[in-house]
This record gives structure tokens, C-alpha cells and sequence, in this order.
């Protein structure tokens, strides 16, 4: 009985950490499907928020369009909800302006990189303090479930309907290969680990990536008869291996698997200390 007591204790502070940096119930319920992993990712975000100490106003969330771009709306915290594909363009701006501040920007696969695409490239060589969360649901879910640049080869969409012929992004090894120095990815069954690795990436000091593999069940599982939100969270348990794990491991076993976990991590320079380097070299010379 104590067990179970200490229990509903402990998860009553959990509802009662997320209800403080909520806005308004007003705006409740929220936009997405039950069952959408959005939610989960959510609820990462705040406990990680809370667990590193920072105050609602050391942080400022930046999102674009689409459903997970919805974030940022819910949280009491200074918030821009911009255009599609241009949170980190926004992001940049917010911090380069305000390079105290921890600045989170939360985005999709489509927001993120199809039509923002140009931007997250600049954003990763830059390594600008900014943490970016990905949440990678492998379709465009507020729009119709049309393909994404992540919307896998022979999966089909809406704008796919014979299976899709193009090859897909894979957003954690482009990051790296643009100059991100702090590379992660999770999935929305994995949640004490996303917590986890938010907290690493927003300490971390450069650009962060944090890509989470997210279920849209109503139209990526509905159209690859991958089931509900639970038959495709369990999917995503059973399909993952850690990083070391993964090492272990050959091409033909890692054929459909997920590595999770911190994938990539450098100390390289950032871009507003590296600015005020040449601001401090400039007063200086006067």
C-alpha cells in the first residue's frame, strides 16, 4: 500500500510540474489526435525545462507551421509562432538578439525540411546556441498527410498513393554533416530517454538536434496499415537499438532500425561568441 501511495505522490508532482507552465485552460483541448506523440514531447520539453531550473522567462520557443508547431502555443513561456519553415530564421534572430536566453525551436519534418530546408543547413553550419527539436512523423499531418522529405521510399501518402519513389532525408545525418556539434535522436516511446536528451542538448553550447520519431496513426499509419498510436509506438520499442548496441550489429540486422541516443557531439565554436569576439577586437581598436 506505501508503494502504491509513493506512487500516485510522485505522479501527482509530475501533473502538477506540467499544469505550472501551461497556459490558460482556455485553449485546451489541444489540436492533435489522441494518442499523437506531440503530446509526449511536450511533456518531455516542460520536465526538462524544470529539472535544469531555468525561470518561463530565460526561455523562448520558436515554431513554424503544422501540428507540432502547435507546441509552443500550450506553454507559458515567451513564444513565436511563425511562418512555415522559417522558425529557425526566427530562432536566429531571437538569440543573436538575446544571447542570454535558452532558445528552443520546435518544428516538423515537413516545416522543418522541406520548405525550411535552406535554413536548417545554415542554422547547423552557423552552430549558433539554438536546440532544435524535430519531431519526424514521416508525413505532413495538419496539411492532409501528403509526403514529406522523410516520408520513406515505397511509403505511401497522400500524394503517394502507388508507394513514394523519391529516397528520404535522413535529418540526424544531414545535421552532422552541415556542422550541428550536438546530434540526438529518440522516439515518442522512449520517454525518460527524451527527456534526458533535452536536457543534454539544451546545456549543450551550439547547435542541437534532437529528432524524435513521432507516430501520425491517422494518416501515415492509417495509409501503411501500421495500426493505432499504441501498435505504433510499440513498433518504435521494438524497432530501436541504442548507439552501442548498434555498433554491434550488421547492415542486414540494422535494416529498418532506429539508433537512439546521443549520435554526434563536438566542442566547436559558436557563432555569438564568435561574433563578440570581433564586437570586443572592434571597441578595442577605437
Amino acid at each position: 500500500m506505501a508503494t502504491v501511495e509513493k506512487s500516485q505522490d510522485t505522479d501527482k508532482q509530475k501533473s502538477d510540474v506540467i499544469l505550472n507552465y501551461l497556459r490558460p485552460k482556455k485553449i485546451f483541448p489541444s489540436v492533435w489526435c489522441a494518442g499523437c506523440g506531440n503530446g509526449v514531447v511536450m511533456s518531455a520539453l516542460i520536465r526538462a525545462i524544470d529539472r535544469l531550473g531555468y525561470s518561463k522567462d530565460e526561455v523562448a520557443l520558436v515554431s513554424g507551421i503544422g501540428c507540432t508547431s502547435r507546441l509552443p502555443i500550450y506553454l507559458d513561456f515567451s513564444a513565436l509562432h511563425t511562418t512555415h519553415g522559417r522558425a529557425l530564421a526566427f530562432a536566429t534572430g531571437v538569440k543573436f538578439a538575446q544571447p542570454h536566453m535558452k532558445v528552443i525551436v520546435i518544428t516538423g519534418d515537413g516545416d522543418c525540411l522541406a520548405i525550411g530546408g535552406n535554413h536548417f543547413i545554415h542554422a547547423c553550419r552557423r552552430n549558433m546556441d539554438i536546440t532544435a527539436i524535430l519531431i519526424n512523423n514521416h508525413i505532413y499531418g495538419m496539411t492532409g498527410g501528403q509526403g514529406s522529405p522523410t516520408t520513406p521510399s515505397a511509403a505511401f501518402s497522400t500524394t503517394t498513393p502507388y508507394g513514394n519513389v523519391e529516397k528520404h532525408f535522413e535529418p540526424c545525418d544531414l545535421a552532422q554533416a552541415a556542422g550541428a556539434s550536438f546530434v540526438a535522436r529518440t522516439t515518442a516511446y522512449h520517454t525518460p530517454q527524451m527527456e534526458k536528451t533535452i536536457m543534454a542538448a539544451i546545456e549543450h553550447r551550439g547547435f542541437s538536434l534532437v529528432e524524435v520519431i513521432s507516430n501520425c496513426h491517422t494518416y501515415y499509419g492509417r495509409l501503411n496499415r501500421l495500426g493505432d498510436a499504441v501498435s505504433m509506438l510499440r513498433m518504435f520499442k521494438e524497432n530501436s537499438v541504442t548507439t552501442a548496441k548498434a555498433k554491434n550489429l550488421s547492415p542486414e540486422e540494422m535494416e529498418g532500425k532506429y539508433v537512439i541516443g546521443t549520435l554526434y557531439e563536438d566542442d566547436k565554436t559558436e557563432f555569438c561568441d564568435e561574433y563578440q569576439k570581433v564586437v570586443d577586437a572592434h571597441m578595442e581598436g577605437k
